[in-house]
């Protein structure tokens, strides 16, 4: 037994010492015996602190020095440090066992104070371990696709449980089988405390396996106000950092049973979808007289369309012998069609729309607002930044061209439009 005679001889020593001051036998073994105990945790504090400082000084510079990253996430998940409690409690643990200490009863409670300490030491061990596992599996490319935080969560929680069980079993000197095997009595209480847990990794499967989301992925999900970048995916949550860089908690099982918007799809196809409408007042959607034809044939993207249509369209009408002196006979050009074909040029040259995905330029219904004629492209980045600086100028230069083809947004009177102020009479 470590330090038997040295003990022997101090507890010799303090017993004569105590005596002599006066104190009774019964009294003397009393302040020696609790001495005894506050000595034994002074010490094991004392160990504690030197194997903390022997990690940092010894063990933490020879990690630092390795190339291998995995003892680097040791340190960082404080693998090291959690194992330090071991060498306090082996200490308590084996020393009452020596005979300096009579009181029994009190060394015996000590000792299942420090098995207790053990089960818990043993759970938060493995909790580093695991969390150290989790961490260095994201380093990888193909842990955004298949995150495996869910399934550790879930090893996590039955090792908390499973050493919740041995500290249960051991106070009621009861073993593990005995008490797994009363678990089935107590299984809809449990059902109800780990509801959202159980609920989550279910829901944690389904959104793996089935590949719905995952990390670095862009959602959006009005329901919960998220609209941002996945950043984490565990057991009962998900979490989303929006573009204003608040954090958005979404409950797992929640993104199987409600709808959200995956913008995986148009990241990965390389393009981002521009559609827009620009409203046309009616009122100023005519036939193309010839000065109009000639103008519009010094634009130099439409020339081309211009002359070839205007040549189809006397074709035609010379072959029906049409009567030019109404302008409803016959085929005619209009200055909203040659500004369709301007839009079409005009997006086709722009070296930022992929026009390799669905390029279309149309309208559509017209309403008591005007005519809508909707851009329907494709750009060629997805960032988003990027997407709405190619937005603002492809708009600001069509607003600025559409007075070019003698056509007027449609917008509601602004109180400046012919409104005269009468003036104040004094």
């Amino acid at each position: 037994m470590f330090f038997r005679e040295e003990l022997k001889c101090i507890q010799s020593q303090s017993d004569q010492f105590l005596h002599d001051m006066g104190f009774s036998a019964d009294s003397t073994e009393i302040i020696v015996q609790t001495g005894g105990y506050i000595v034994l945790g002074l010490l094991a504090y004392l160990f504690y602190r030197l194997t903390v400082i022997a990690v940092k000084a010894i063990v933490v510079p020879i990690i630092n020095r390795s190339k291998n990253r995995l003892d680097d996430l040791l340190i960082k998940n404080k693998f090291f440090k959690k194992l330090s409690f071991l060498v306090p409690a082996l200490w308590i643990y084996y020393m009452v066992r020596n005979p300096f200490f009579t009181f029994t009863e009190t060394s015996d409670f000590f000792r299942g104070l420090i098995t207790v300490f053990f089960y818990f030491i043993a759970a938060l061990v493995i909790d580093s371990v695991l969390s150290t596992i989790n961490d260095y599996y994201n380093r990888y490319s193909f842990a955004k696709e298949h995150p495996i935080a869910g399934p550790i969560q879930v090893i996590k929680i039955i090792t908390y449980l499973l050493a919740l069980l041995g500290v249960i079993g051991y106070l009621l000197e009861k073993d593990l089988s005995t008490l797994l095997f009363g678990l089935g009595t107590i299984s809809a209480v449990l059902m109800l405390i780990f509801k959202d847990p159980i609920l989550g990794f279910a829901g944690g499967l389904q959104l793996t396996f089935n590949k719905m989301v995952r990390i670095g992925d862009w959602i959006t999900m009005n329901k919960y106000g998220a609209d941002g970048t996945v950043i984490e995916i565990n057991l009962t949550t998900v979490k989303v950092q929006n573009f204003d860089k608040t954090i958005i908690t979404i409950p797992t099982y929640g993104m199987v049973t409600d709808s959200f918007q995956n913008w995986r799809g148009m990241e990965e196809s390389g393009g981002r979808r521009i559609k827009r409408s620009i409203l046309i007042d009616m009122d100023t959607v005519k036939f193309c007289t010839p000065e109009m034809l000639e103008r519009f044939k010094k634009i130099q993207i439409i020339a081309d369309y211009v002359n070839k249509r205007e040549v189809e369209i006397a074709a035609y009408n010379e072959k029906l012998g049409i009567d030019h002196s109404i302008k409803v006979n016959g085929r005619r050009q209009t200055n909203l069609g040659v500004f369709q074909a301007y839009l079409k040029a005009y997006l086709n040259n722009r070296p930022d729309i992929n026009t390799d995905m669905t390029f279309i330029v149309r309208q559509l219904q017209p309403t008591e607002k005007g005519i809508p004629v909707e851009i329907y492209v494709f750009t060629n980045v997805t960032e988003w930044v990027a997407y709405e600086e190619i937005q603002v100028s492809i708009f600001d230069h069509i607003l600025a061209a559409i007075p070019e083809f003698e056509l007027r947004v449609f917008q509601y009177p602004s109180s400046f439009s012919g409104i005269r102020i009468p003036p104040v009479e004094g």
